[in-house]
């Protein structure tokens, strides 16, 4: 779950299936059931129809935790990161980077920073369709050094510069999950 919508619709899940929901999060929500593993699996099927799956081994879990910290932190965030974002997720997840790194790669097939640049990139998109700010203010909003900077990598992970997209906003954006 990355979204509120994404909540939502997971709540609505739990809740047509009868379990109590004590919590729910972004990319994790907890029942006060103690299910069973026909359980699990029927609720693995339901939850597959929305676009999700369960999560039950502890590597995985913690490779969606960072994902959704990330996603957090891009998507919902006001304020540009002040720490980098490698000490950032070492404070939030109590683990060191080279782990978090690691598992990441390992279970990913792409690194941390690059999913974090393809988050930001995805964001800048909203914002170019948007077309509230100008290229400066969207640099600093989302903590670029410079437009120039912001230009770079838009450039690299698209192909276009955000002034050509933003003309013919034809490039879709594409949803946080299939990031």
């Amino acid at each position: 779950m990355v979204c509120h919508r994404c909540k939502l619709a997971v709540e609505a899940e739990l809740k047509a299936s009868s379990y109590t929901l004590q919590n729910i999060e972004l990319g994790e929500a907890t029942v006060k059931e103690e299910l069973t593993a026909e359980q699990l699996e029927a609720l693995n099927i339901q939850l597959k129809h929305l676009g999700f799956e369960l999560i039950d081994d502890r590597k995985s879990r913690l490779v969606e935790k960072i994902k959704n910290l990330i996603v957090e932190l891009v998507h919902h965030q006001n304020e540009p990161l002040h720490i980098n974002l490698s000490s950032y997720l070492s404070n939030q997840l109590h683990y060191e980077y080279n782990y978090l790194s690691n598992l990441f790669s390992e279970t990913e097939g792409t690194t941390i920073e690059k999913y974090y640049i393809s988050q930001k990139v995805e964001k800048v998109k909203e914002l170019l369709i948007y077309d509230e700010l100008t290229l400066s203010q969207i640099a600093y909003q989302m903590g670029y050094s410079s437009v120039a900077y912001l230009s770079s990598q838009f450039k690299k992970e698209t192909g276009l510069t955000p002034t050509h997209f933003k003309t013919i906003k034809a490039n879709k954006r594409r949803n946080i999950e299939e990031l």
